[in-house]
């Protein structure tokens, strides 16, 4: 099973989560902390009620969001050959469908629901990109799920955001949770991608590792 240490605090400049290396990290002899920042912004923030309007519109995109990811991972995991990696990309699919529930949670919590043609959208994008990895290589999905995963954890920092304008903060600990881990997913697609001879011709992302990086 996994095994995270995971702390949240509220602190004058914003929200921090911190977190230690996941089980399928750990399975491949790596570890690393993780640190997520919601760093305060210097503009105004929105009126709660904007806020929250706002927050369901993001949880609807970070739904179906999800779907596509998941099916995408699905894809990917099954055109790898069995091993570490394998499994690792299959534990991620999981985890993208538990962050599918927590977000689905959430959003009964505002009574609203998930905006079915979005979901059939990205449902059949992520089947489509699945069904590439057969035959795109190795690299290229590992690289754009990584970019992938870096995009998921600004999506999750920024819905916590508006939680907090939105006076939610009940909430913010499960979105900066998701947040770290989407981070975890980004760091060992990351590191994957880095052991690559194509890695030495194509500039990899940079992994924000402080608030100041962020």
């Amino acid at each position: 099973g996994r095994c995270r240490c995971l702390s949240w605090r509220p602190d004058p400049s914003g929200f921090c989560i911190d977190g230690g290396g996941s089980s399928y990290n750990d399975r491949l002899g790596e570890t690393h902390r993780v640190e997520i920042f919601m760093v305060h912004r210097a503009d105004p923030q929105p009126r709660p009620d904007v806020a929250r309007k706002n927050l369901v519109r993001l949880l609807q995109l970070a739904h179906a969001g999800e779907r596509a990811a998941a099916h995408a991972y699905r894809g990917h995991w099954r055109s790898l050959p069995a091993g570490d990696e394998r499994e690792a990309i299959r534990n991620i699919e999981n985890e993208e469908w538990e962050h599918r529930r927590i977000v689905l949670a959430i959003l009964h919590d505002l009574r609203a629901e998930p905006q079915p043609v979005r979901e059939f959208v990205m449902g059949s994008l992520g089947s489509v990109l699945g069904a590439l990895c057969h035959v795109s290589g190795w690299f290229a999905p590992m690289y754009g799920a990584g970019k992938l995963e870096a995009q998921n954890v600004n999506e999750y920092t920024t819905a916590g955001d508006l939680a907090r304008a939105a006076q939610l903060t009940h909430h913010i600990p499960a979105l900066l949770l998701m947040a770290a881990v989407e981070r975890e997913h980004e760091i060992w697609f990351r590191l994957r991608c880095q052991s690559h001879w194509l890695a030495r011709i194509i500039p990899l992302w940079r992994v924000p590792m402080s608030a100041n990086d962020s």
